[in-house]
């Protein structure tokens, strides 16, 4: 009969190389987890028209999107707020990549947090396709913050 205990038959050195090498695993995949908020920022950028060039079919942000469909009332001003949006969101998301790469569980909340916003204003402007691009985003950072999550217990 088998014993089902994990770790059974490592020695002491064995059992901490193994627990070293898990948290190492688990750092690494927060990394890579972060590294999708440079990947957000440079669609955000490119879907905001920030970028000389503008793609918005899967990579809209819905912020940006509200002040188009219902900002047209600011007259002269409108190009400023959405300039402004458009450029506090990419820089968050930069934020947020940098420090999740650092280790930080409050990044991918944040990260979590400020996509959810942007996906109830993506359901107000009825942009299905990028609403699933932000749900893969907001998957991957919760990947991310349980890495973490598990690497502090």
């Amino acid at each position: 009969m088998q014993t089902l205990n994990v770790g059974a038959g490592l020695s002491e050195s064995e059992y901490k190389a193994a627990d070293d090498q898990r948290r190492a695993d688990l750092l690494a995949e927060s990394r890579t987890d972060a590294n999708f908020f440079f990947w957000a920022a440079g669609f955000a950028a490119l879907g905001t028209g920030l970028l000389p060039i503008r793609f918005g079919l899967l990579v809209n942000v819905g912020i940006v999107d509200l002040l188009r469909v219902y900002g047209g009332s600011l007259g002269a001003l409108y190009g400023l707020p959405l300039l402004a949006s458009a450029t506090l969101f990419v820089g968050l998301l930069i934020l947020m990549g940098f420090a999740g790469r650092q280790g930080y569980r409050w990044a991918f909340v944040v990260g979590i947090a400020l996509y959810g916003a942007d996906s109830l204003a993506l359901m107000l402007t009825l942009s299905m396709w990028s609403l699933g691009v932000h749900a893969f985003f907001m998957f991957k950072w919760f990947e991310g913050f349980k890495s973490l999550r598990e690497l502090s217990q």
